[in-house]
């Protein structure tokens, strides 16, 4: 079996490029997909019928080269942007909100958008239920507040 796949190499190569792929399109974070190009470019140097142990220096050499030089690039250009294409928690942040219940520097809960979160002060001051409040951060499923001047959007601090 494994004369096999040393002499028909060009499979094995071909599967790993496809679940390195697979894997990639689950985890989106431009890892695997590197790991892929360099499994698609020993696929090549299979077909080309070059010996097995360069086809296993070329997949090294060419995922390691991606992941190391082309994936900080790729995810420069992923994560630039201007603030209102910020995904996720990212775009909470300076956002307007109102305290539902008082909130301390231990507790509270807070009301951002049309969604309840659990909450508590950035500064340690107790901010009474019904106050508007800005959001500085967000720390897991907490979001921490400041006291807002008066109602609107506010600047992230």
């Amino acid at each position: 079996m494994l004369e096999w796949l040393v002499i028909n190499s060009w499979v094995l190569w071909l599967a790993l490029f496809l679940v390195l792929a697979i894997v990639e399109m689950m985890t989106l974070d431009l890892f695997f997909i590197m790991m892929s190009f360099g499994a698609l470019i020993a696929l090549f140097t299979a077909l080309l019928a070059w010996p097995f142990w360069i086809q296993v220096v070329v997949f090294c050499v060419v995922a390691l080269l991606m992941v190391l030089v082309v994936r900080p690039v790729g995810l420069r250009h992923l994560r630039r942007g201007p603030r209102d294409r910020a995904t996720n928690v990212d775009r909470l942040i300076g956002e307007s909100a109102m305290a539902l219940e008082p909130v301390t520097d231990h507790s509270g809960m807070v009301k951002i958008g049309g969604d309840t979160w659990t909450a508590r002060s950035s500064d340690g001051s107790a901010i009474p239920a019904g106050a508007r409040v800005a959001v500085a951060r967000i720390e897991g499923a907490t979001a921490v507040v400041y006291p807002a001047a008066e109602p609107g959007p506010y600047p992230a601090q």
